[in-house]
């Protein structure tokens, strides 16, 4: 599951680096334009927006307008749900947004990919590619590319959060047991949960239990990004 290739985003230590890693990432992936946010939404405040991108100024100004992010598709889906989504030009003329579309897409946004995660205590994280070429009429080239795409957000993720959102007053280090760092290890290795059960002796959804657990523990949202802040913690190795 751990990507060494992906280490420097999750290591950056500013947002200059975190900028760069994440062009860096897309570009070599065929996308020109990136974005990763995060955001805080606290019950009784207004909500905060931290935006890492290579965004062009004029579109910036139009992306903070609140009454855009109302309508915008893209974004609508990403304050809802976990699923990525892959979106085109259809994606805005199929609710009426036809307009936006066209103002944006000489700028590199015309196709792209979101992914979203909705963490614990008001926080979520979103991050996108885009590009103005069309996406691969192959459904499983498309597949494969959403793949990496939540791959390498998941390692984003930890970069962004450490980043652009303040650190809690008195960090405190989780205490897992000893078979929910162990499931942890193994995922670490990419092994599944009905591999693990295998190797441990377990059930698979004893496996997905610990998991659960251990991911709950750490303030995470999946297995994914729970191994990365474990690493992170030095809780594993």
């Amino acid at each position: 599951m751990l990507r060494t290739e992906y280490l420097p985003v999750l290591e950056a230590q500013s947002k200059e680096a975190l900028l760069a890693e994440v062009v860096r990432w897309s570009r070599g992936n065929g996308f020109d334009r990136v974005s990763a946010m995060a955001v805080v939404d606290p019950p009784a405040a207004d909500p905060q927006f931290m935006l890492v991108s290579n965004m062009p100024a004029r579109l910036l100004d139009v992306f903070r307008d609140p009454s855009v992010g109302k309508v915008d598709p893209v974004m609508q889906h990403c304050k809802r749900e976990h699923v990525p989504l892959v979106w085109n030009q259809s994606t805005y003329v199929d609710v009426g947004q036809g307009a936006k579309w066209e103002l944006q897409a000489p700028y590199g946004y015309g196709c792209g990919v979101a992914v979203a995660w909705h963490l614990p205590k008001g926080r979520h994280f979103v991050f996108g590619v885009d590009r103005a070429q069309r996406l691969s009429g192959n459904p499983a080239e498309v597949a494969r590319l959403v793949g990496l795409v939540q791959l390498f957000a998941v390692h984003a993720l930890e970069g962004a959060l450490r980043i652009l959102l303040p650190a809690p007053a008195e960090p405190i280090q989780p205490s897992l047991t000893p078979r929910e760092l162990e499931v942890l290890r193994w995922t670490m290795e990419g092994k599944t949960a009905w591999e693990i059960g295998r190797i441990l002796g377990l059930s698979e959804n004893t496996v997905a239990r610990h998991l659960h657990n251990a991911s709950h523990k750490l303030d995470c949202v999946n297995k994914h990004q729970a191994v990365l802040r474990a690493l992170r913690l030095g809780i594993i190795h």
